[in-house]
Order: structure tokens, then sequence, then C-alpha cells
């Protein structure tokens, strides 16, 4: 059953008597935004949708607030789960903020569960409260707008065809194990195949460094082979494996079932996969083909993309695109984590369109980089309402005084993509999958939001 919170007198009042003084003044003043009851509303109508009837019946859950704010201090601190668990139960003053006080602190797993329920249209509506209350408390007007973009990588090792390989070669094999752990009976014969696949991708790395001779190119060709040759075994047998499940020639004893259907089904997902891999190998090291288009870049993260933003220390980024929009103060409006892979100028339109929703009239100042910038876009700002619109292109002489002020203005977004990738984690996403990624960014931009509105001083007029 859904809670909103604990009901008891505050842990740090009973046993200390000046407790107030433990307290960070950032962190109390991150505590009384959180104490807006329009924030706690989304977290309990999320927590409600885990299950039917989870607002009427059931055993007591973990309250809302007591989820809110540990996932917040988890992402203001760039904590693990267990670091978070470990702190919170340690600290009097975390356990007033997260409002635990003297109960039982939620564990990692609890948490890990708990986090799934916030999706990404619940975090859009909490950082959309958090726009009402900065304008509120004068933090933020709307006057001022800049967008950039910045690649958030997903949790994945160096991409390569030959690694790849053996990663599915190793999953097929544990999953085939498994399997016949569930059901005994009838399962295909399983050959483990990863020493000769791992001493061949150790052979591959090797020859890798000196790659542009040819006799070496031919070699690593014959290694390729052969790797693809078990791969392609060790798939014939998941796949075999997955119709005898599907025919029901193998079935598990009892509750066993389920586990041998959800192996099955894992075997049936991992293949296809694997598939994928093989096949872009083949055209990349056999044909020659290196813009093989639908590149499979990972087995467990399949949603990970290939992105070149021009740095010249990391030439290649890996995982997903995402859009960081601003107004006053350095606090974050929203933000996107776009699907695929989308030009820059294709996100100057929505923002326009984003901060008008938010703040109900157009900014008058809007500004971004050179990938933004386009006729169409300066132009479709103007007829918006945007009085300066600064998209610098390559030509810098008769920039105005009021131009100039805007693009330094517009640097300030990198500082702020850099304090959220080091502070608050954003430079690599440890959540699983597309909606992982979305709620890491989305929880990582509302501890950012909630940082400035705890700095911030009041403003009065």
């Amino acid at each position: 059953m859904v809670r909103r919170a604990f009901a008891q007198r505050s842990l740090v009042e009973v046993l200390l008597p000046d407790g107030e003084k433990l307290w960070d003044p950032t962190l109390r003043s991150i505590d009384e935004v959180l104490t807006d009851d329009a924030l706690l509303d989304h977290v309990v109508e999320a927590l409600g949708r885990r299950h039917r009837r989870s607002q009427q019946r059931g055993r007591p859950g973990t309250p809302a607030v007591v989820v809110l704010r540990m996932l917040v201090l988890k992402h203001l601190f760039d904590w693990s789960f267990d670091e978070c668990e470990r702190e919170v139960r340690a600290n009097l003053v975390y356990r007033a903020f997260c409002r635990i006080e003297g109960e039982r602190v939620p564990d990692a797993k609890t948490l890990i569960r708990l986090a799934r329920v916030l999706d990404g249209p619940t975090l859009k509506h909490l950082l959309e409260r958090l726009v009402a209350v900065a304008g509120e408390r004068r933090v933020v007007r709307g006057w001022r707008l800049r967008v950039d973009t910045t690649v958030v990588e997903t949790n994945i090792h160096y991409p390569t065809d030959s690694t790849l390989l053996a990663d599915g070669v190793r999953v097929l094999t544990r999953t085939l194990t498994r399997l016949r752990t569930a059901a005994p009976d009838g399962v295909v014969r399983l050959r483990d195949r990863t020493r000769s696949v791992a001493r061949r991708v150790f052979a591959i790395t090797q020859l890798s460094r000196q790659a542009k001779q040819e006799p070496v190119k031919l070699r690593m060709r014959t290694l390729y082979r052969a790797l693809m040759g078990h791969t392609r075994a060790v798939v014939r047998q998941a796949e075999t494996a997955a119709r005898q499940v599907a025919r029901g020639t193998v079935r598990g004893v009892g509750l066993a079932q389920g586990a041998v259907e959800g192996l099955a089904q894992q075997l049936r997902e991992t293949t296809g996969r694997v598939r994928r891999v093989l096949a872009q190998t083949r055209a990349r090291i056999l044909s020659g083909n290196t813009h093989y288009p639908d590149k499979l870049l990972s087995l467990f993260e399949p949603h990970t993309e290939a992105i070149r933003k021009g740095k010249a220390v990391k030439p290649t980024e890996f995982g997903k695109l995402v859009k960081i929009q601003e107004a006053e103060a350095q606090f974050i409006t929203d933000y996107e984590v776009c699907e695929t892979r989308v030009p820059d100028q294709a996100l100057w339109v929505p923002s326009l369109v984003r901060h008008a929703q938010l703040f109900g009239r157009a900014p008058r100042l809007a500004v971004a980089d050179g990938g933004f910038a386009s006729r169409a876009n300066e132009q479709a700002a103007h007829d918006r309402g945007v009085r300066t619109v600064a998209l610098p292109r390559r030509r810098r002489e008769g920039r105005s005084r009021a131009i100039r002020a805007a693009l330094r203005w517009r640097t300030g977004c990198e500082g702020r993509i850099s304090a959220l990738k080091r502070r608050h984690g954003l430079r690599r996403c440890r959540y699983r999958g597309l909606r992982g990624m979305e709620r890491w960014v989305g929880l990582g931009v509302i501890a950012n939001n909630l940082l400035v509105l705890g700095r911030a001083s009041p403003r009065t007029g």
C-alpha cells in the first residue's frame, strides 16, 4: 500500500537539542523546496501504478517522501545505491532529510525497484513543477534561453567485432547452462566454446596493433573466420534449445517452468542480436564494408549509438544524444533524450515551443551554438516573438555588442554540462536500457536544479 510519509517526531530533535546546527545551509534550502506537496503527489501517483489497487491494498510500502528524497540525495552526490543506503543509515542529518528518522532505511535492492517506477513522464512533471517553484521564488523569469546538446555514454566497453562475438558466446553459454539446470532432461547437448573464443579474441587483439601489414591482415581474417564459426555453432545450439522449449519437449518441473520459459525468451533475444553482430562482422572483415548501416554496439545496451561531436580527446562517443535547455541562473528547464541521433538544427524549434509552454511567453534572448544555426531557425525564433536571436555562423565581422554579449552568455551552457557530468554522474549512465537512460538524465537534471534553488539568494520585488 502506498504511503506518503512516516508520522513521527524528528530523531535529531530528540537526541540533539542543537541538531539544527548540523545541517548544511544548502541542504536545508533543498529540504524546504521538497516540502512542496505537488512534487510528492507525482511520486505517489507513480507508486500507485506499480500494481492494481496499490493505493488501497497490501502491506505498507516505503513512503513516497522517502523514495523521492533518497533518490535526490543519490544523484545530488553521485552515489551508488549501496552508498546511498550506507550514508543515509549512518547520518542523522540525512535520516532527517529523507524523513526516515528512527525507521528502517530501505535497502539498496528496494530502492532500485522503486526507482524504476519514476519513468520519463513522471520526471518531466517533477521538473515542470520545479520550474514553477523557481518562478515563484524569482530565480528564473524566462527572459533568456540557451540550448546545447551533449552525449551521455552508456555503460559498455569499447565495441569491437571480436569482443562483441565473445560477449555473445559467453551470454548464450551461460543461459544454456542455466536452462539445463532448470530442465535437465531433453535440452540440447552443450559444448562450452568460451576458451576457444577467448584465445582467438586475444590473438586478434595482439595482431590489430600491426594490422597494416598484408600478412597480418590475412592472419586476422583467418582468426575471424574461426571465431565466427564458433559463434555460429553456439547460436545454433541456443536456437535449438529455444525451439525445444517452444514445442514443449523441454519442460521444467512445477514452478521451474516459468524460469525455463524466461530463459528461452532470453535465448531468442540474444541470438537475434548475435546474428546482427555476425552480419556486420562479415561485412566489415570479409567484404571490407566499414560503413555497415545500423551497427549493433552492445549486446546489453542495444540502443547505444556511435556519435561524433568533433572532440579531439574523444572523437567517437558511444551513448545517446541529450538536449539540455536552460534559462537564467543556470537553471535547466527541459531536457530530451533522443531515441535516435538527430541534427541539432531539428531541436531548435521544439525548444522554443517548450519554453513558451513553461513560461507562457517567448524569451527575449535565445542563443545556441553553431550546430543550431540556419536562416530557417532564426526566422522561426523571430516569428515566435524572440527579440534577439544569436545562432553563430562562421562569419564574425558585423556582430553587434548585444550579439557578442549573448554569445559570451551561451558559453555558460558548456560549464553547466560539465557540472552535470562531474557532479551528478551524466558522464556515463549506470541504469539499463533507454528508459533507464531517461531516468538517469532526468534525476541528474532535477538534482542540479535543486542545488541551484538551494544556493539561490531569496529575491524580492
